[in-house]
């Protein structure tokens, strides 16, 4: 045990690699907790250690949840943050940070992953999130990649621009790890901002294949393509009924056709864009 980490297991290592996957900041389409909950799935997992919740969680917040059957309370669950291993296909070990964010103790937090990650001699950490984005449902979904290395960013491809955003444990994490000289890279899935408040599954096998080429994984993302086109024929269904929003949608194919190359976004090309995709939005919620 170390100060807020419970050690459980100590697994047998290979090339280990750090998927962050936690909850609580920026997930458009639920990308990011899906593409993290299918890489759970996809292979046997040790839990290697729980980290102390009553140091870093505020409970009011993030209220236990009681099951009650009959009258009889049978089970209580408590948010936890958790760091599980897997020994992927090809060999390599892969390590998933999952949980809900700290609400509390941020810098205690990330400088004992980053010394737990060195103990456990992590060689490259990956973040998962997805954000939304100008773009339409009609394209390939597009990653873009931040990192204190350029040459990692580069590979992902990142946003041209500089910007000032508040940043997610994962960013915390991603700055720390590239201070004390281990590669961090978050992937960023780029979802359409009218589809960005119901599930996209096109996003999560985007992340995960994304994730199968940095990290050199052997991932199967079947499964959520095929979610992802009945997705996609439902969006298409909700469009049909609006010229309005079939104009929006061509506005979109049309910009993101003129970008060259994975790093260009021009976010600024449409400016009535947040107006029409804020009524789709409205349109497709109203839908559903």
């Amino acid at each position: 045990m170390t100060e807020l980490a419970t050690i459980h297991v100590w697994p047998p290592l290979e090339r280990p690699v750090l998927v962050v996957g936690m909850e609580g900041w920026i997930d458009a389409g639920l990308a990011a907790a899906t593409a993290t909950a299918n890489l759970l799935g996809a292979m046997p997992t040790q839990l290697v250690a729980t980290f102390d919740s009553d140091e870093l969680l505020d409970f009011r917040a993030r209220r236990p949840t009681l099951r009650i059957v009959n009258g009889v309370d049978t089970e209580l669950r408590w948010a936890t943050i958790r760091l599980h291993a897997a020994t992927n296909r090809t060999g390599r070990t892969v390590l998933i940070l999952t949980g809900p964010e700290p609400d509390m103790r941020w810098h205690r937090f990330v400088a004992e992953v980053v010394q737990l990650s060195s103990r456990l001699e992590v060689q490259l950490v990956i973040g998962l999130g997805a954000f939304p984005a100008p773009v339409p449902h009609t394209r390939p979904v597009r990653l873009v990649g931040t990192s204190t290395d350029a040459a990692l960013a580069a590979r992902v491809g990142f946003l041209p621009s500089s910007i000032d955003v508040p940043s997610g444990i994962q960013g915390a994490l991603e700055f720390a790890f590239g201070e004390a000289g281990t590669p961090a890279v978050g992937l960023w899935a780029r979802v359409p901002h009218y589809a960005s408040a119901m599930p996209y599954p096109a996003a999560s096998a985007t992340l995960l294949d994304g994730l199968a080429r940095m990290a050199e994984l052997e991932l199967d993302t079947a499964a959520l393509r095929t979610a992802a086109n009945t997705t996609h024929q439902q969006i298409e269904q909700l469009i049909a009924g609006s010229e309005e929003h079939a104009a929006l949608v061509r506005q979109l194919e049309a910009q993101q056709d003129r970008e060259q190359g994975p790093a260009d976004t021009a976010f600024g090309v449409l400016p009535s864009a947040d107006e029409l995709a804020a009524e789709l939005e409205r349109f497709l919620r109203g839908e559903r």
